[in-house]
């Protein structure tokens, strides 16, 4: 099948792409390279042997969709990566987040009409239940008020794909819930690489480490957990990478009727900050200089995953352990010193 995937060069979309060579789909990449570096498509060939079609497309930019559209009408589904992703820089640019990851999306979803039933896999987010009241977070869990910008991004754009699909449009979707993606492909050829200041945990971790940074600063060491630090699933990248061809291949199923389902994705384990600091340490043989500062806005306490119905759903379990990831994300990281 030839799929389309939207940020295919970003931490996430890069994995997936290898992921999609590997069970022999053809892939086609679009990326405005805002957050990424061209220099990810020659890793990608490396890797899979096989360098995908890219042009550098901006979703925001409607007519420039629609002209690369009208080229590939042979497109068979779309994963959809293009979306800003940090929650505190959500907090200090709410516009930005809703013009790339709300309007965007609306842009996409018009421009695949003009495809033949095409499916759609679109990476949403567990900010999505905000602070859940009950651990761990079930697909059924209440749909609170975002705790952020990002989050909320996120709740407006499934509501956008439903009511899409409730319009009539011939389309099928399914979106993943990821908890938070950490690691690298084994190659240390291709991984998370933020522009300018780390937004999220890892990179931040392994840049101090490899003394970029002068400390890792722990946002809040003050909240009702065992360690006072925010707890979260970590889940390696591979295997989120993975779980994406895994849905694809289920709407692509000549018996599956769902129009539009949802899926948690992580490990069911959540850890601290502090675990991570520790088994960071530990697994890398090193030590790492952090301090605890204030809580940053827009963190939720805890939020782990209820794998229940993603295990039996998708015929689909993470095997990556948390240890695995952060010895993966050092060796990437070692590689761009």
């Amino acid at each position: 099948m030839k799929i389309l995937v939207t940020g295919g060069l970003g931490y996430i979309g890069s994995h997936t792409v290898i992921a999609l060579q590997e069970k022999g789909h053809e892939v086609v990449i679009i990326d405005n390279l805002l957050n990424s570096s061209i220099d990810v498509l020659d890793n990608i060939t490396k890797i899979s042997g096989i360098k995908p079609t890219y042009e550098n497309v901006d979703i925001r930019e409607k007519d420039e969709l629609a002209k690369f559209m009208d080229n590939h009408l042979d497109i068979s589904g779309v994963i959809h990566f293009a979306a800003f992703k940090a929650v505190g820089e959500s907090v200090a640019k709410p516009l930005d987040y809703y013009e790339n990851n709300v309007a965007a999306l609306v842009y996409l979803l018009r421009e695949m009409n003009k495809l033949n039933s095409p499916k759609f896999i679109f990476s949403s987010s567990c900010t999505v239940y905000g602070q859940a009241e009950k651990l761990p977070i079930t697909e059924d869990a209440p749909v609170q008020k975002a705790n952020s910008p990002y989050g909320n991004t996120k709740q407006i754009d499934e509501e956008v794909i439903q009511d899409h699909i409730i319009s009539g449009a011939d389309i099928q979707a399914i979106s993943l819930r990821y908890f938070n993606p950490i690691g690298a492909h084994p190659t240390a050829l291709i991984g998370e690489l933020p522009l300018g200041v780390p937004q999220n945990l890892v990179p931040f971790v392994t840049q101090t480490a490899a003394g970029k940074r002068e400390k890792l600063s722990v946002f809040g060491g003050d909240y009702p957990t065992e360690d006072g630090t925010c707890i979260r699933d970590y889940i390696h990248v591979m295997d989120l990478a993975e779980v994406h061809v895994v849905a694809l291949e289920k709407l692509l199923e000549e018996d599956y009727t769902t129009k539009f389902d949802v899926y948690n994705v992580g490990t069911g384990k959540g850890n601290s900050v502090l675990d991570v600091v520790k088994t960071f340490e530990e697994v890398n043989d090193l030590k790492l200089p952090y301090a605890i500062v204030d809580r940053r806005p827009g963190d939720v306490i805890s939020a782990y995953a209820d794998t229940t119905k993603v295990e039996e759903g998708l015929n689909w379990k993470a095997q990556r352990t948390m240890a695995d990831a952060l010895k993966d994300a050092w060796a990437w990281e070692q590689k761009q010193s």
